[in-house]
């Protein structure tokens, strides 16, 4: 009897361990398609975007093919690639101007969908803000080419009521034909804050001397420079000039740099050197013609290298001429537009100059035919140099 209940007892627990394990295996069992179809469903990373690629990662059946799909009027493939044995995928897209929204796709079964910002345009780094110098007697400091700031050296804007003796010397100069220069009050004046060359008919109280022929010039003329005063090797050099209003043969104006003889000779011309920032002819009136004289000459004048003739100015209004000399180059400048450049590096212009300013009476093509009314005056507002 004691032997049939224990046998009962045993069965009874083996029969409760049957019934746990169906229920355990009911449990797990309708679980295992819903894992196997996540296996079989792509997995589309956060995308990591640089400046010029989105890189596209994520997870799928091992070995399997997987097309990189991008949103547009319809899901369009961009990439296709097979994932590695451990599942895993990578690609990498051209980075856009416009938000795109990818899928993976695997199997026919597409991934949640990632969307990549519009590319942001890349903001250009500010530049250092650039302090100007504080102005000194020339006014306000122009920039050199390398950067860096001329200095003063030389100011004169005829604010007086003479010619200053200590930065000019009014010329003498007797040469052929009308070339008459004299220091006169008709011919050299500073009035109204300017400096007035003028080139006037002779009368019994101006005369021209007598050259050794025993003739006289019909006219003189007037014509300042630093010669004796002051010179420059180099720098920028300006001057705001104002010719007379007339058209027709007659008349030339310059603003032109000559050797100091002081340190050189200018015997050998033009091997020794003339540095013409600007000359005018009534005959041309529209034009501003720089030359330079140097060894260059022999080939005669040769647009763009020691002359240019296609630098604009106009008679009768206010213009600003300019040159700007290292050793190696030359710029002329019209108004503040390039006129005129040399990059010869002439030994020729390797020295120091004086500031020569003339109002005289034209030659050749421009010579004066009496038609042009009598005087004639160059005013000129400032003269400036820099270092």
């Amino acid at each position: 009897m004691e032997r049939n209940r224990e046998s009962g007892r045993a069965f009874t627990r083996l029969l409760g361990g049957v019934v746990a394990l169906v229920i355990a295996v009911g449990l797990w069992a309708p679980q295992a398609p819903a894992e196997a179809g996540n296996r079989a469903t792509p997995v589309l990373d956060r995308p990591v975007a640089s400046s010029s690629s989105v890189s596209l990662s994520g997870r799928a059946r091992a070995r399997a093919i997987v097309r990189i799909q991008v949103r547009t009027t319809r899901w369009t493939t961009v990439r296709s690639v097979r994932a590695n044995r451990s599942g895993t995928y990578r690609v990498r897209v051209p980075v856009s101007a416009r938000a795109r929204t990818f899928r993976a796709v695997s199997g026919g079964r597409p991934s949640r969908t990632r969307t990549v910002p519009a590319r942001r345009k890349a903001t250009p780094p500010t530049p250092p803000k650039v302090v100007a110098p504080a102005a000194d007697d020339c006014g306000v400091r122009p920039r050199k080419a390398d950067g860096g700031w001329y200095a003063c050296s030389f100011v004169d804007q005829f604010d007086g009521a003479t010619l200053d003796p200590n930065r000019w010397v009014a010329s003498q100069l007797v040469g052929s034909g009308d070339l008459c220069v004299l220091d006169s009050p008709q011919t050299v004046a500073v009035a109204d804050g300017t400096l007035r060359l003028s080139a006037v008919p002779t009368t019994e109280d101006l005369l021209c001397p007598l050259r050794a022929d025993g003739t006289r010039g019909s006219h003189v003329s007037g014509w300042v420079s630093t010669y004796g005063r002051w010179s420059q090797q180099y720098g920028r050099f300006e001057a705001r000039m104002k010719v007379q209003d007339v058209a027709g043969p007659g008349l030339q104006e310059a603003f032109w740099l000559w050797p100091d003889v002081r340190h050189g000779s200018d015997a050998d011309w033009p091997n020794t050197g003339e540095i013409d920032i600007v000359e005018t002819y009534s005959h041309r009136p529209g034009l501003a013609i720089p030359f330079l004289h140097y060894s260059a000459d022999i080939r005669g004048a040769v647009n763009g290298l020691n002359t240019a003739w296609n630098c604009v100015t106009s008679r009768g209004d206010w213009h600003t001429y300019a040159l700007e000399w290292t050793a190696d180059r030359l710029t002329i400048f019209v108004d503040g537009k390039t006129c005129l450049v040399n990059t010869d590096g002439a030994s020729t212009f390797r020295k120091r100059f004086i500031i020569n300013l003339t109002q005289l009476l034209g030659t050749g093509l421009n010579l004066f035919d009496g038609a042009l009314p009598l005087p004639a005056t160059m005013q000129v507002d400032w003269v400036k140099a820099w270092q």
